[in-house]
């Protein structure tokens, strides 16, 4: 047999073996039945042995298959431990969080670059996503997430408990009506939020009785969506604080009223218990606790 081994094949052999079909070894390794025939017959060519017994019930090793078999085992047996291993190091210096896009995006990565210049030896992954997080089926080590704070059998850290503000661009106050009370924002297209509740609420919170006018306008599932739809005019959009903050800052929004609302919902690092244990994910926590203060 030449320098160059038949990878393939000795897979596909193994995988025979130890099924005891063409069809099982097929499946297993995601192709089809003739290509692990094609791949054995390359062996028994190149080998010049047969390495298996043909019958109605399966395939039986021959005595050249049963001496060969043993060992191609315990081969592909340390190459997939190696590959476990290398897997499980690269992991264990890899984060991966998961949070809504509009914190992600407002809050969350303009952020990022001060934990990786404090902890540069651990690598962040980001997954932005409304859907909820299975710990037990998804491989994400932290969730940051919007909520009361009671998600059973999980670990939850407090972070912030924003407020709701009315912002709007300062080129469309400048020609409306001004607004000197909550009834005056009224006056204005309302930004709506998924389901067309926070208005209403927000009306109601500073003594002002809300009609179907609180839900008019048009609705967006994300802040960062709303934001984008202030800044260029369209409306009035009441929004939480610190995802405003930088549009604030640079000028793109003001706020309409300086009357906040707080709101029920806080946001919460959550994560199993176990992965409490792991220095990378405590790292975190305590460096994003720290920056909530701020």
């Amino acid at each position: 047999m030449g320098a160059v081994l038949p990878l393939l094949a000795l897979r596909a052999f193994t995988e025979i073996a130890r099924l005891g079909s063409l069809k099982a070894a097929a499946e297993r390794l995601g192709v089809t039945p003739g290509a692990i025939s094609q791949q054995l017959r390359l062996l028994e060519d190149r080998l010049g042995v047969s390495l298996f017994v043909r019958s109605r019930q399966g395939v039986y090793l021959t005595e050249a298959g049963a001496r060969l078999h043993p060992g191609l085992m315990r081969g592909f047996d340390q190459i997939e431990k190696a590959v476990a291993t290398l897997a499980a190091s690269s992991a264990d210096n890899t984060l991966t969080l998961s949070t809504v896009p509009s914190f992600a995006s407002t809050w969350l990565v303009p952020r990022l670059g001060r934990f990786n210049a404090r902890h540069p030896d651990i690598e962040v992954r980001v997954e932005a996503s409304a859907k909820l997080v299975d710990f037990q089926r998804e491989r994400i080590d932290i969730a940051l997430r919007h909520g009361l704070g009671h998600y059973p059998g999980l670990e939850s850290t407090l972070l912030m408990a924003p407020v709701l503000l009315p912002v709007a661009s300062p080129a469309l106050l400048a020609v409306g009506p001004p607004i000197l009370s909550p009834q005056d924002c009224l006056h204005y297209p309302l930004l709506q939020d998924a389901d067309r509740a926070d208005w209403g609420l927000w009306l109601q919170a500073h003594g002002i009785e809300a009609d179907s006018s609180a839900q008019r306008g048009p609705s967006f599932d994300e802040d960062f969506l709303l934001l984008r739809a202030a800044a260029t005019g369209q409306g009035i959009a009441l929004v939480q604080d610190h995802h405003a903050q930088e549009d604030l800052d640079a000028g793109k929004l003001v706020i309409a009223l300086d009357k906040p609302w707080p709101a029920r919902f806080a946001y919460y690092a959550v994560t199993r218990p176990e992965s409490m244990k792991r220095p990378q994910v405590r790292a975190f926590i305590e460096w994003i606790r720290e920056e909530a203060q701020v």
